[in-house]
C-alpha cells in the first residue's frame, strides 16, 4: 500500500503562483510515475501533469502547458506541482496519484494509476 498526502492548497489570485506538494510513504519502492489530477465542481476529474520517477520525463496537458511544472524528489518520496500565472479555471480539487503496475500505462488516464491522494482544494480569484 502506498499513502498519498497532498497540501499546498489555497486561495490565490488570478495570475499568481502556488505549489503543490504531495507526501508518498509505505511501499513506495515500485513507483514508476507519479501524476496530478484536478476536479473541478461539476466536472469529470482530469489530467494535469506526470512525471516518470526514474528518468523525470514529464507529461502535461494542453490546458496547463507552459505554466505549470511538475517536479519530484526522490529521496523525499515527493513530487511538486509549481502552478504559475493561474486562471479561474484552475479552481479545482487537485489529487496526486501514483503508479506501480508493469503493463500498459497511459499517463493521462486516471483509471491507470494505483493509488490516490485525497486532493487539496485550489481557489483562483478573478
Amino acid at each position: 500500500q502506498v499513502q498519498l498526502v497532498e497540501s499546498g492548497g489555497g486561495l490565490v489570485q488570478a495570475g499568481g503562483s502556488l505549489r503543490l506538494s504531495c507526501v508518498a510513504s509505505g511501499r513506495t519502492a515500485g513507483t514508476s510515475y507519479m501524476g496530478w489530477f484536478r476536479q473541478a465542481p461539476g466536472k469529470e476529474r482530469e489530467f494535469a501533469a506526470a512525471i516518470n520517477w526514474s528518468g523525470g520525463n514529464t507529461f502535461y496537458a494542453d490546458s496547463v502547458k507552459g505554466r505549470f511544472t511538475i517536479s519530484r524528489d526522490n529521496a523525499k518520496n515527493t513530487v511538486y506541482l509549481q502552478m504559475n500565472s493561474v486562471e479561474p479555471a484552475d479552481t479545482a480539487v487537485y489529487y496526486c496519484a501514483v503508479r506501480q503496475k508493469y503493463g500498459r500505462f497511459r499517463y493521462a488516464l486516471g483509471s491507470d494509476y494505483d493509488y490516490w491522494g485525497q486532493g487539496t482544494q485550489v481557489t483562483v480569484s478573478s
